[in-house]
């Protein structure tokens, strides 16, 4: 009979070295000292090296900025804690009695915090090589899907309802700038929300510009 680290090891596609690993990602802070806050720091960056190389081999044509913003959609929270309920990490997390008591084992940031930290035990327990292998299989589907227009798909209107949900005035969009010559136009817009740093965008026409500026101004309101 297959033990339960044993499930999880399955359904991660590896099988750790040392076990004591896998059972320090799993555990959360609230159990005590030994928990997995230093694996999930190193996970995080782990994970957002594998993704960074997959991005720039794979969109050779696309520039930094939204390099970024592909890697930003696949590196953030939500993301990590959709591959975690698929992987039921949840039913493995090692919890306080107060967070087992209040649903801890279902809250995204718990989960997407173990998921980081087992991307970390992985690289400990093996080599980059094998953590990345690990990576790449569980967002497959994500990164086969994935495209360049993604990210900014109906950026503006996602903007929209953010700024309406919390009862603020919507952004304003402004072309700060037309490059190119008339058949390669290049245009860079602004877009300003009251109370945030104004964000940019560029594009092929105005509004991809739009899509690229609200996304961004998305990015930096949801971080905060």
């Amino acid at each position: 009979m297959i033990s339960r680290s044993g499930q999880l090891e399955q359904r991660l596609g590896y099988s750790f070295n040392d076990p004591g690993l896998l059972d320090k990602a799993l555990t959360h802070r609230s159990v005590g000292n030994r928990n997995n806050e230093r694996l999930e720091f190193l996970g995080d960056a782990v994970l957002g090296c594998v993704i960074a190389g997959e991005l720039f081999h794979n969109f050779p044509e696309v520039r930094e900025g939204r390099l970024s913003r592909l890697r930003s959609s696949l590196v953030r929270r939500e993301t990590l804690a959709d591959i975690g309920k698929g992987l039921e990490i949840g039913d493995f997390m090692a919890l306080g009695p107060g967070e087992r008591k209040s649903g801890g084992h279902r809250r995204e940031s718990i989960i997407s915090d173990a998921v980081e930290a087992i991307f970390g035990a992985i690289y400990l327990d093996s080599d980059f090589a094998t953590c990345r292998d690990c990576i790449l299989r569980l967002y497959a589907d994500r990164l086969r899907g994935l495209s360049d227009t993604v990210v900014l798909k109906d950026a503006k209107t996602r903007l929209q309802e953010f700024l309406q949900a919390r009862q603020m005035k919507l952004p304003e969009y402004t072309v700060r700038e037309v490059s190119g010559k008339a058949h390669a136009r290049y245009f860079e817009v602004v877009c300003e929300v009251e109370g945030q740093e104004p964000s940019r965008g560029e594009g092929t026409n105005r509004r991809h510009a739009e899509q690229d500026a609200a996304s961004n101004m998305l990015l930096k309101l949801e971080a905060d």
